[in-house]
């Protein structure tokens, strides 16, 4: 969002197709989604056709707000509205990590102890509680377990300092430096993109080199799905800021309003903080 006016009122939109749309579109995704999972022939095509009309959804949605805004419609109650909204769906991204976070912490402090305790000895005595075993049963298939060196370790590196070019693209934004912003934007959004290659690299890695996979016991199942749900949110974000760089060459924003940018760049701070934890919980303990 960046008025070029401060508008006195709080803004009412007229009337939209794009909500019934939105809808209409993503019941077409679930619909074939869940038909996929159920190997339906037709699936696929109708789950893929729903994704295509969301984004196409979006794309006009997000078109008209981006007109709103920048026709000088929004003001400061706008403004703090959209704040709260992306603070609040970025706290919902937090509880969604949390999860599996949780997850992960119930299976390594409380499963694995009890399932190694004397009363489960009978059961399983050759059952060992390290991390990364093959299952009480012993009926998954043996695997290596992923460490900190080098791909995680270079990764998280790449975030950190994409963080850094971030701010300052945010600074010189502030300053009404138009070029500065435009360059360091990306430049982050470059270092996503390698983030995202070491990561598909490091994917093939497990499966060919380590035997580690999502049918790899919990430890596979926690690993794919707290590394793969932060890299969908690497994707998304790299996304969201390819989208402000474009406005920003297109002259959008202005030093004193420009939540759109800030919104974005809330999210990818995030996505780095959720990537901090995993480095530690997932690839060091």
């Amino acid at each position: 969002m960046s008025s070029k006016h401060a508008a006195p009122y709080y803004f009412v939109p007229g009337p939209s197709r794009w909500p019934m749309l939105a809808g209409i579109s993503l019941l077409v995704t679930m619909i074939g989604a869940s038909g996929w999972v159920n190997s339906a022939t037709w699936a696929p095509a109708v789950c893929l056709a729903g994704i295509a009309a969301t984004l196409v959804v979006l794309y006009f949605w997000f078109g008209d707000a981006i007109g709103e805004s920048e026709s000088g419609m929004y003001g400061k109650r706008i403004d703090l509205s959209y704040r709260w909204s992306m603070s609040w769906f970025i706290f919902s991204e937090v509880m969604f990590f949390g999860a599996f976070f949780g997850a992960l912490f119930y299976a390594r402090a409380v499963t694995m102890p009890w399932l190694a305790d004397l009363d489960h000895k009978i059961l399983w005595p050759d059952f060992a509680p390290q991390w990364g075993n093959t299952g009480p049963a012993g009926l998954v298939d043996n695997f290596n377990t992923m460490g900190p060196f080098p791909i995680p370790t270079i990764n998280t590196a790449l975030l950190l300092l994409s963080g850094v070019t971030l701010t300052i693209s945010h600074h010189a934004l502030r300053a009404g430096h138009r070029g500065k912003t435009a360059f360091w934007l990306a430049a982050t959004i470059f270092l996503g993109a390698i983030f995202m290659g070491f990561q598909v690299y490091e994917y093939m890695h497990a499966y060919q080199d380590l035997n580690l996979k999502m049918t790899s016991g919990i430890y596979g199942s926690t690993f794919f799905m707290l590394t793969g749900f932060h890299g969908f949110h690497v994707t998304m974000g790299a996304i969201m800021l390819s989208v402000i760089l474009y406005r920003v060459l297109k002259g959008h924003f202005t030093p004193d309003n420009h939540f759109g940018f800030e919104g974005a760049a809330w999210y990818w701070h995030f996505v780095d903080v959720v990537w901090l934890g995993l480095y530690v919980v997932v690839y060091w303990l």
